[in-house]
Parts: C-alpha cells; sequence; structure tokens
C-alpha cells in the first residue's frame, strides 16, 4: 500500500476514533457532519478521504488519539479529543474552512480497541485476532503488517505522515499523556535535531509501571532515552513528585518545577530557552498535560494538582518556544470531562484546552496570536 493508502486504513474520519453502536453514537455523528460539512452521514467519509488527499501540501496535521487505556485509576480523556473538536465548533463555527486556509489537515482519529495500548504489549494471537478485526478486507499477507494498538497505530500513522510531507507539523489530542509517545518517536525519526518541552504536574520518568513499559507514567523515560539524554527534555511545572528534583534530572532532565516558575516567571521562560540551546535543540516539540496548569483553572483531568502554573504561563511559553525555535508540533493531553471536580470544571477545562490547541497551532505555523486561523 502507498503512505495515503495506509492511512485510509489506519484512521477513521475525525470524532470517529471510538467504537460507539448505540449509546453516544448519535452525538458522534452528528460532529462528523459539522466537522466535514455533510449533509449526510455518507458524505463524511468521502469528505475525509479528500481531506487526507491534501496531506503532501500541509503546513500542519491534527490527530486525535482517543485513547484512556494508559492512564491511570481514574480514566475518561478517550473523550477528549471529541469534546475539544466540539468545543472548538462552537468557539469558532467556521474552522474547517480556517484550518483549510491555514494549509491545517486534520488527519481525523486513531481507531481505539479500548481494551488495547500497544502491539508490543500483546501476543501473537490476540495480534491475530484483532487484525482480523480492523482489517477485514485485506490479504493475510498485507493485514500481517498492520499495528491495532492506538499507541502503534498513532506511530505508523504518522511515520506515513512525514513520509508524504516531512516538514509538516503535527499536533495532537489525548488521550492520556502515553499517547503523546509515539508523536515524539515519529519526529524523532523526521527531525533528529529535536528537543521536547512537557509541561506536566508529574515527571513521568518511570522506566515501567508495575510490569507496564508504555502508559502515562513512563512515556517521559522513554522520550528522554530516544533523544539521548543530554538535556533534550525539559519538563515544567512539576510538583507531584516522591522523589527529588535531583533524582530526576541524574537521568539527563531537565526541569523547572512550579515554584521555581511563580516565583519568577520571567526567568523560567529563559531557562527554558536556555536549557534547550545548551542540549544543542533545534526544533521543539511541546507535550501539554493539563495538570501543570494549576487546578483552580483544570479540574476535568485524571490528577490535578493545586499550587501548579498559571494558564497565563502556559501560554506564554508557547509563545515564546515559537519564536525561539521551529516548533515542529505540540499536543494537548489528559482533558476528561467526565472526571470534573465542579459543575462548571468541565467547561472551563475544555475551554482551556481549546485555547492551548488554537496557541500551539499559531506557534507552530509562525502566526502572531491575533493571526490565528
Amino acid at each position: 500500500m502507498s503512505p495515503l493508502e495506509e492511512l485510509q486504513r489506519l484512521l477513521r474520519p475525525a470524532g470517529g476514533g471510538l467504537h460507539l453502536v448505540s449509546t453516544g453514537r448519535a452525538e458522534q455523528l452528528a460532529l462528523q457532519r459539522r466537522l466535514y460539512r455533510a449533509a449526510r452521514d455518507e458524505e463524511v467519509e468521502a469528505r475525509w478521504r479528500e481531506a487526507l488527499d491534501r496531506v503532501a501540501g500541509a503546513r500542519a496535521v491534527l490527530l486525535g488519539v482517543p485513547s484512556d487505556v494508559g492512564a491511570g485509576y481514574l480514566r475518561g480523556s478517550n473523550v477528549g479529543p471529541r469534546a475539544i473538536r466540539e468545543r472548538l465548533l462552537e468557539e469558532r463555527p467556521d474552522w474547517p474552512e480556517r484550518a483549510a486556509a491555514a494549509g491545517v489537515v486534520d488527519l481525523g482519529d486513531v481507531f481505539v480497541v479500548p481494551q488495547l495500548l500497544d502491539d508490543e504489549m500483546l501476543s501473537a494471537a490476540q495480534l491475530e485476532r484483532t487484525r482480523r478485526a480492523l482489517y477485514p478486507d485485506l490479504p493475510d499477507e498485507v493485514r500481517a503488517g498492520l499495528p491495532v494498538s492506538p499507541l502503534s497505530i498513532a506511530e505508523r500513522a504518522l511515520r506515513r505522515v512525514l513520509e508524504l510531507n516531512p516538514r509538516a507539523a503535527v499536533l495532537a489530542l489525548g488521550g492520556d499523556h502515553s499517547c503523546a509517545w509515539p508523536v515524539v518517536r515519529a519526529l524523532a525519526g523526521a527531525r533528529p535535531d529535536l528537543g521536547v518541552v512537557q509541561v506536566d504536574a508529574h515527571t513521568d520518568l518511570l522506566e515501567e509501571r508495575l510490569g507496564v513499559r508504555y502508559c502515562y507514567a513512563t512515556w517521559s523515560w522513554h522520550a528522554n532515552e530516544l533523544l539521548g539524554r543530554g538535556g533534550r527534555l525539559v519538563q515544567v511545572g512539576v510538583r507531584a513528585s516522591a522523589r527529588p528534583k535531583a533524582h530526576w534530572e541524574s537521568f539527563g532532565v531537565r526541569q523547572l518545577w512550579a515554584a521555581e516558575v511563580n516565583a519568577d516567571p520571567a526567568a523560567a521562560l529563559d531557562g527554558v530557552v536556555a536549557r534547550l540551546r545548551a542540549a544543542g535543540v533545534r526544533q521543539v516539540y511541546l507535550s501539554n498535560d493539563v495538570d501543570g496548569t494549576d487546578a483552580a483553572e483544570v479540574d476535568a483531568t485524571g490528577t490535578p494538582e493545586p499550587d501548579g502554573l498559571p494558564s497565563g504561563f502556559v501560554v506564554e511559553l508557547i509563545r515564546r518556544l515559537g519564536r525561539e525555535f521551529p516548533l515542529c508540533g505540540g499536543d494537548v493531553m489528559e482533558v476528561a470531562p467526565p472526571l470534573a471536580r465542579t459543575p462548571e470544571g468541565a467547561r472551563r477545562t475544555v475551554g482551556l484546552a481549546v485555547r492551548y490547541l488554537e496557541e500551539t497551532l499559531a506557534a507552530a505555523l509562525g502566526d502572531e496570536p491575533g493571526e490565528r486561523k
């Protein structure tokens, strides 16, 4: 298969990454009709394929990864991508047209089998059964080479996108924070001078968790190893950790904890840039776990934490990175509307996630904030 043909097999139209049969299905279809300007459900697939045809010339691509299989004890971020797209359309009804004019292609969603996370964790028998379920009409020899788990599908799809268009910026909507791992892995293969800035209340730097290699608590470990350590991963906003900063920085990570940032925000911004430059980073991916933002502003997430970063600082960090480096992509992770702790928490969190997405996209495209498409 060509890269484009494979993308059509691996992904689903935006909003369609969750397997719904009855509950929620009508709302899912309604969102897709709005996103694709389709009068009938049958038109959605055709409009989505037309969007994929524009990948080779895109300035940026957007991918939804609606998986919370890698989360902790509270789940709900699987509906984050859908909630963000719905709010985006509410605030900007002409979003599809704006995106097209700016050269942004929405790739759609990774299709999520909700009991799976990464193909490396599956037995041969499970891989075969799920391949038959996802790709029933393909020959055995073709089907055998295709991924089935959300992280594996996301990585494979983004590698195909970057084959078609190596210059495209990549933006992702999660999902729990394990969904950042396949994005970083795909980008690192195309951009050897990559650095990652991670906004997060937690370090996510366990090598494994309860024997699980890839999940929300381990993805940063693997990203740091992939980047070669040496300060190419900079974490901002950490404040919930069983170990001190010196322990984590012994792995070659650089950190600015929330207390440091809040004591002197301007110095923190300078410090992020200085740490990246000292590591030889030339392009940056920004991974934005919304729990890096203070819990007073974000409570619809799995592990909200007090004493965090103000949203205004996170916005300034995005803008500063866009001015200082080529921002080759970014994400918004851990938006979980069902977990809101206050009546207005879900709407406030999703609204902020939309702002973060728009700011990241503007920075990646080199637009000034007032020029956002």
